[in-house]
């Protein structure tokens, strides 16, 4: 009954933002136990096939648990079962490293041991913010070695799309506000159009100056309408406003979905690879009439836990999520309509936008 309620008043919220999304349906509501930190997000879209990595990273995720109950032994014991996992690993994982960047790779797995060292000291210690924080920095390496085994290539994207530019990769971008900044990753390995077309605006400063021009309390924080009566960039080379479409991946399928929501395809209790599932995830938005209509304007989710409990919203699957922010929580939390994007820069990964196919 909670969440029914729970629904229902997401429901109301969803409908009232014209420019947000379709209808939602009840039947859609993803179900389970949402990631809900932003790397940890990042990591997991990742596309890679190096099992070692992957299954290093989610042992020293899946800490949490002990650690919350503080439950010293059991968090110990985990920690001795990953020093070992990277002892007879780390072989395994270097082959799979690029050989232009094995040095780079011995360089973070030692980083990665130190640090697995360095949480076993806090666990005999019992101090459980610095193992946060020692964790935290050791699943950066994690990271970053996942990182060098991921090809910068993207899945295929329809011909239809061939005009619009793409991101090939990541990128990070720093979106200065009148309230302070914010620092975002933008993902283009699984939303490579949405993605490419948020660069390639922010690279043009096409969001400079513009405001925040709906802001729901718990929901969402939207800006890129321009000045004037357009609601979208206008591509001078066509004179048109130029539509990205909805793009929407999901997890072990080989095809992106375009312009069709996972209530248009079955899929009712998916999790897209980039969800709505945190503070700071960036989605785009088109009307409510077009999924397809979506040019400029982009917005924040305002994740809040009594709202949109773990595994519980109806955005998934009707918005395409396209990043997320990693820094500034706490500033995006002062964010409302009397603010203004003083400009976003492009600070990482502009090398990585492609014009057009």
């Amino acid at each position: 009954m909670a969440h029914q309620r729970l629904a229902a008043l997401l429901v109301a919220l969803i409908t009232s933002f014209g420019l947000l999304v379709a209808t939602p349906a009840y039947a859609g509501l993803p179900q389970g136990n949402a990631v809900k930190d932003p790397a940890a997000i990042l990591r997991d879209a990742l596309p890679f096939e190096q099992e070692d990595l992957r299954d290093l990273q989610h042992r020293l995720e899946g800490t949490s648990d002990d650690l919350r109950a503080k439950r010293w032994s059991a968090l110990s014991r985990a920690i001795s079962k990953t020093q070992g996992l990277l002892t007879t690993r780390q072989n395994s994982i270097l082959a799979s490293i690029p050989a232009s960047d094995t040095t780079t790779a011995e360089g973070l797995l030692e980083a990665v041991d130190e640090g697995i060292t360095a949480m076993q000291a806090e666990v005999d210690a019992k101090n459980k913010a610095q193992f946060i924080q020692v964790r935290r920095e050791t699943l950066a390496r994690v990271g970053d070695l996942e990182a060098l085994v991921t090809e910068a290539t993207i899945p295929p994207i329809p011909s239809e799309f061939d005009a619009l530019p793409r991101l090939n990769g990541r990128a990070t971008v720093a979106i200065s506000t009148t309230q302070g900044e914010l620092t975002a990753v933008v993902d283009g390995y699984n939303a490579p159009l949405t993605a490419g077309s948020f660069i390639d605006l922010s690279l043009k400063g096409f969001y400079d100056g513009l405001p925040f021009i709906r802001a729901e309390d718990f929901y969402i924080l939207q800006t890129g309408d321009p000045e004037g009566p357009e609601i979208g960039y206008i591509d001078p080379s066509t004179k048109q406003q130029r539509r990205v479409p909805l793009e929407i991946r999901v997890p072990d399928e080989d095809d992106t979905l375009y312009n069709q929501t996972f209530e248009d395809v079955g899929l009712f209790q998916a999790t897209p690879v980039l969800p709505f599932a945190t503070l700071g995830t960036l989605g785009w938005a088109h009307s409510d009439q077009d999924p397809g209509d979506g040019s400029s304007q982009f917005f924040m989710f305002l994740y809040e836990a009594e709202l949109t409990p773990a595994g519980l919203n109806l955005v998934d699957g009707r918005n395409a999520a396209f990043g997320y922010v990693v820094d500034g929580f706490d500033v995006l939390e002062e964010l409302g309509v009397d603010d203004k994007v003083v400009s976003i820069k492009v600070i990482d990964g502009a090398d990585r936008l492609q014009a057009h196919a």
